[in-house]
């Protein structure tokens, strides 16, 4: 919990100091009453680091903080009505006042009872802290200091290269022969193998190896990859196997309006004749009579001969039953080969040389690692940062060591990797506790909540920035994996190990919640996930938002299914009027007609989404009176009919995604939003022209098109974008993209799709020769030829080319791209087959480039 007080007293501290409450009139000697507030709580902060340790011991430690933590909170969403109250006042001065000016005499809206109000409220603060003060001498805590150290960054890719992988070739090919092999004795064609191992001695690490290999991909003719870290059932399964792409001729499948024996039919018809590979990931617990009904539905499918699931488990008893004979036991690794990990984590190359008495106390750590790879890279990735002799002795001797080593010895020491995070990153590691196992995250979603919930250290332009920063900390920290590279941001999960981590530190404050969970007390919480299926959810979770407390921050919710969860409007508003604070709210899986006006009233709102509302006709237009709002997500909402007409107020705005059924957009004040960078058009069917004025939109980075059907031209002006990063344009059948001159210069990631129109591509591509690093284009049927100027992108890391039936050949230069790291090629029959490693005909252009991936 300390970890979590520290970053809000710390975010108090920076929100008193930097808000925008000195341009604000105020009571007299309130602005006296903060800095002294301030002062006290720089005194509260620098003690906390120490409390962390005592409070294990001292249940009074404990309450004292809890308090500390209640009162930081507080702070926080003063500090945040100051900020609401300047912008409301820079929209007034734009636009013109908001009501009648009898009734805004007695609100918040006339300066005098606006200061009178904050004064008093300043004043309960601080009576509240210099309280904290004194409670907090008789437990004699002392000043400390944290100690944030700068991190190496690892490169993030889409695959897992055999370097990443250390001492499990020997492994990885029994486990290929294993998949390769037709036994005589198969039960009805399929064999089932389990690998079984402890917990971070890198099970899923060695079958994603196997999975990816190119010998694997050739001999089977389907493969699915199912996580089962959060149960093991019939449905998810099924999911994996019908909808992992929608299959020409087939609609798409919605599993839950199925009965138990459709879905074997359906299944069985979907794997009928051919040879497949499933994977079950990370099988915690499953029953035998569960077993039987899945081990029926794939066995007894009609598969070919030497069709196989593998299972990773980390229970003898699941291994066991779930196995026809095969049950491989994967060890740790070697001492040799744990060093060869250590080694790469720890040090830079050729590094170890330098500190050889670093080196002798590294060995020494690892052997009481026990060669499992996820404690190996977490320590050394903790130790990489710090070349302090005294630091190593303290890891290698700590008390953590002594306790009681069971199989799930590992979870202290991946809190001792935690508990010497930067105080910055604590609260990051906390708030992925709301998400379910195996989530697959992606980084600028994320980071979008990071902003929203003051995760982030303030900067007017570089939020996003700073939360990559982050996260690629993070990742270079040895908490993700799965990292994979998709242009202007990354995708990445969590080892459910980790994950437990996560729910561990943070469970006072941050809370996911599904169906079956028993929990009632969510006094302490303030940031929250709801995870149910679609049976009954809206009355369910109805029933669970009376239970928490007003001062919830964060509200997510999640869906088990596909299909949206119906809910009335006054289920809304009981969201809108129960929860005065919120910063963020996710309505994504949810689907309703309208959405109250009073929506205006969550004041503190930075995030809002409607995602995917199939319902939702119309906004109120009072959702632009939301001054704070940084992101909204309108994608999906088909049934839109308008865009509300005073969107240029939101002047926090700095993420925004339409779907409408508009023509045009010239009466939305979308090209007044000039905090917006990044804006998303997504299934607009009739959208066929542009608002002139976007191109005044100079913060922008990001800009993409999706299915926009009736588009004609990009945006006019797009050079004087000059900050535009990313461009996006996918299943735009009519749009123009040959003609004009008008386009933006300097680009670092461009994916382009669908777009049957195009022959070759187009010569502006060529401006950003110097810049772009990652050029994703697919599906692009007629497209023959690439262009001579191809080799030209001196910038160029990552470059993927789908599903282009038609494309035979590459340009002639292609070696000249020593910047690429990465190719893919899928789906591209002749270019693949030229690519081919080692005997294509173009291979010798592209050996050089580390990592070639052709499906």
């Amino acid at each position: 919990m300390t970890q979590l007080v520290c970053s809000l007293a710390a975010k108090a501290i920076e929100d008193l100091g930097v808000f925008g409450y000195q341009r604000i009139s105020l009571a007299r000697g309130v602005e006296s009453d903060m800095d002294k507030l301030r002062r006290i709580m720089s005194k509260i902060i620098a003690v906390l680091l120490d409390a962390e340790e005592g409070q294990v011991k001292s249940q009074s430690l404990q309450v004292w903080l809890r308090q500390v933590k209640d009162v930081c909170y507080a702070a926080i969403n003063v500090m945040d009505e100051f900020e609401c109250e300047a912008r409301r006042r820079r929209v007034v001065k734009t636009h013109g006042s908001f009501g009648k000016k009898v009734k805004r005499f007695f609100s918040y809206s006339n300066p005098l009872v606006f200061a009178l109000i904050m004064g008093d409220k300043i004043k309960e603060i601080l009576q509240r802290v210099e309280e904290l003060e004194k409670d907090s001498y008789p437990f004699c805590l002392e000043e400390r200091c944290d100690k944030a150290n700068v991190h190496r960054e690892r490169e993030t890719h889409s695959f897992i290269p055999a370097s990443d992988v250390v001492g499990r070739d020997d492994d990885k090919q029994k486990i290929i022969d294993l998949l390769m092999l037709s036994e005589p004795g198969d039960v009805d064609n399929v064999s089932v193998i389990s690998i079984l191992g402890l917990g971070g001695v890198g099970k899923t690490a060695l079958v994603q190896c196997s999975y990816n290999d190119e010998r694997v991909a050739t001999h089977f003719g389907s493969t699915f990859w199912v996580d089962m870290s959060e149960g093991f059932n019939l449905s998810k399964l099924a999911k994996e196997i019908l909808n992992p792409v929608p299959q020409e001729g087939m609609a798409f499948i919605s599993v839950e309006e199925l009965s138990k024996n459709q879905v074997q039919i359906v299944v069985q018809k979907a794997l009928k004749g051919k040879r497949f590979f499933i994977v079950f990931d990370n099988v915690c617990n499953c029953s035998l009579a569960k077993w039987n009904d899945v081990r029926g539905l794939l066995i007894g499918g009609g598969g070919a001969r030497g069709s196989k699931i593998v299972v990773t488990t980390r229970y003898q008893n699941v291994a066991s039953m779930m196995s026809t004979g095969h049950v491989y036991a994967l060890e740790s690794l070697s001492e040799d080969d744990s060093w060869l990990l250590f080694k790469r984590w720890a040090f830079n190359k050729g590094e170890e040389n330098q500190y050889l008495r670093l080196v002798e106390i590294g060995k020494e750590i690892l052997k009481k690692c026990k060669g499992v790879p996820l404690a190996v890279t977490n320590l050394g990735s903790l130790l990489c940062s710090n070349r302090d002799e005294r630091f190593w002795s303290s890891i290698r001797d700590s008390d953590i060591w002594e306790l009681e080593q069971e199989d799930d010895f590992i979870l202290p020491i991946l809190k001792m990797s935690y508990d010497h995070l930067p105080s910055h990153l604590k609260p990051c590691i906390a708030y992925l506790a709301l998400f379910p196992k195996d989530y697959n995250f992606n980084s600028t979603e994320l980071i979008r909540s990071f902003m929203a919930n003051g995760l982030l250290r303030r900067s007017t332009q570089e939020m996003e920035d700073i939360g990559t920063r982050y996260l690629q900390e993070l990742s270079a920290r040895s908490f993700f994996h799965e990292v994979k590279d998709i242009g202007f941001s990354f995708t990445f999960k969590m080892h459910d190990l980790l994950h437990e981590l996560s729910y561990y530190i943070a469970k006072d404050d941050y809370c996911l919640i599904g169906n079956n969970d028993s929990r009632d007390d969510f006094k302490t919480v303030r940031h929250v996930s709801i995870l149910y299926d679609n049976s009954g959810a809206g009355d369910k979770v109805e029933l669970f938002l009376h239970k928490l407390s007003n001062g919830v921050q964060s509200i997510i919710f999640l869906n088990k299914g596909r299909d949206a969860i119906n809910v009335t409007k006054s289920f809304i508003q009981t969201c809108i009027s129960r929860f005065k604070y919120l910063r963020l709210l996710d309505l994504s899986p949810l689907s309703f007609k309208a959405l109250p006006s009073s929506i205006c009233d969550l004041k503190h709102l930075r995030y809002l989404s409607l995602h995917g509302n199939t319902q939702l006709k119309k906004l109120p237009n009072s959702i632009c009176d939301l001054q704070n709002l940084e992101t909204l997500s309108l994608a999906g909402c088909k049934e839109l009919e308008k865009l509300p007409r005073d969107m240029g107020k939101m002047i926090s705005l700095r993420y925004l995604s339409i779907t409408t059924k508009q023509i045009c957009l010239s009466d939305s004040g979308i090209e007044c939003l000039y905090s917006l960078q990044t804006l998303i058009f997504s299934e607009c069917p009739k959208l066929e022209s542009l608002p002139k004025g976007i191109k005044h939109l100079t913060a922008l980075r990001n800009l993409d098109f999706e299915s926009c059907g009736s588009l004609m031209s990009l945006p006019q002006g797009m050079r004087q974008m000059v900050t535009l990063e990313s461009v996006k344009i996918i299943d735009c059948e009519k749009l123009d993209l040959m003609n004009g001159t008008d386009y933006p210069l300097r680009l670092r990631s461009l994916v382009i799709g669908k777009l049957s129109q195009l022959v070759a591509l187009p010569q502006w591509f060529a401006e950003s020769a110097n810049t772009l690093q990652f050029f994703h284009f697919y599906h692009c049927l007629n497209l023959e030829v690439l262009p001579d100027w191809l080799p030209d992108f001196s910038s160029l890391r990552k470059l993927q080319i789908w599903s282009c039936s038609k494309l035979s050949s590459l340009p002639l230069g292609i070696p000249r791209l020593t910047a690429l790291r990465e190719l893919e090629i899928r789906e591209c029959p002749e270019l693949s087959r030229h690519c081919e490693r080692d005997v294509g005909k173009y291979w010798g252009e592209i050996a050089h480039i580390p990592l070639v991936h052709i499906v």
